[in-house]
């Protein structure tokens, strides 16, 4: 890349052109510190600490080692979806057009340690995370009015969570929602078979945007990557659903994460991050790769990216993949 030239890239997930301006790169140090406080009110009893079950409602589902949980699954006490209605849109006049939020929205206690997090589970925590996962998307499969399920972990407060123990989200939702419509149709146009398959082939011959590799799954910097740090985990085998995929290829994802995150927080501190799983819709036999997607809370969306959907990038991927790969993270 020349010298203070910025550059367009396409996104082929979404369709959209970002934005890489790598004279504006910032050292990693130049990144404000996210906040370590994210409860409101602190001196709160932790709902999801061991002894505070009561505080949720019964779980959905545990996982259980000599008397003790490693990890939960229970209902939100404040869904954003609930309910068994089929999704059926009202026109209330010529712009208003509303429909009922019906769908299930659960809450998954990853650890029981209050302070740890996706980089600290060991191998098989990592892996039976996914496995817990994968169990939760096919009873949402089966579940008639849920079209999409959508899992994330938001952590930080920069990424929206609001409470500090190590907890993700899983939402069914009666809809496809825009951004996987959006992955769905490029899908369906690329012309070289599989968008993320020829993803991995490209990305392993050039090697710059690669963190780390293995015989399940690729981790890499994006090429079209719109924010600092932004890391891609691809499993090398193709499935569209996390519930096609076999305990190998899932379980390699759990470790793939806990290594990403392990990477990110070696070389940038304790950083605010979304991760998300995007997977096939149910019961689609399109084509797509089901795969995940972190975005490290480094900048603020500003004005230009709000207005025009261009994500402006400031580190480009190839210096941030290897300032990762440099960095060796003991499991």
């Amino acid at each position: 890349m020349g010298s203070a030239v910025s550059q367009l890239r396409l996104n082929p997930l979404t369709g959209r052109w970002v934005t890489i301006v790598a004279e504006r790169a910032e050292r990693p140090t130049d990144f404000a510190p996210r906040t370590t406080e994210v409860e409101a009110d602190p001196d709160r009893p932790c709902p999801f600490c061991p002894g505070n079950e009561e505080a949720s409602p019964p779980a959905i589902e545990t996982l259980d080692e000599g008397g003790h949980w490693r990890m939960r699954v229970v209902p939100n006490l404040f869904p954003a979806f609930d309910g068994e209605e089929p999704f059926a849109v009202h026109h209330l006049g010529p712009v208003h057009v509303e429909a009922e939020a019906s769908g299930i929205h659960e809450v998954f206690v990853i650890t029981p340690e209050h302070g740890g997090g996706s980089h600290t589970l060991t191998a098989d925590d990592a892996t039976d995370l996914m496995l817990v996962l994968k169990r939760r998307f096919q009873q949402h499969a089966d579940t008639p009015n849920i079209r999409y399920t959508q899992a994330i972990i938001n952590h930080g407060r920069e990424a929206g969570a609001s409470l500090a123990h190590p907890h993700g989200q899983i939402l069914g939702l009666p809809f496809v929602p825009g951004e996987i419509l959006d992955e769905q149709r490029a899908f369906s146009r690329f012309e070289g078979g599989c968008i993320l398959c020829t993803t991995i082939e490209a990305e392993l011959v050039d090697g710059k945007r690669v963190v780390f590799e293995n015989d399940d799954v690729v981790c890499v910097c994006p090429y079209w990557s719109g924010s600092p740090f932004e890391l891609l985990i691809i499993p090398r085998r193709h499935d569209l659903h996390i519930t096609d995929a076999d305990d190998q290829s899932v379980g390699a994802v759990g470790i793939a994460i806990r290594d990403s995150i392990a990477h990110l927080r070696a070389a940038l501190g304790d950083l605010s991050y979304n991760l998300v799983f995007h997977t096939a819709p149910h019961h689609y036999s399109g084509e797509f790769h089901w795969h995940v997607h972190i975005w490290p809370k480094l900048v603020t969306t500003a004005g230009f990216e709000r207005g025009t959907g261009v994500l402006i990038n400031i580190v480009p991927p190839e210096a941030a993949a290897e300032q990762l790969r440099s960095i060796a993270v003991h499991a």
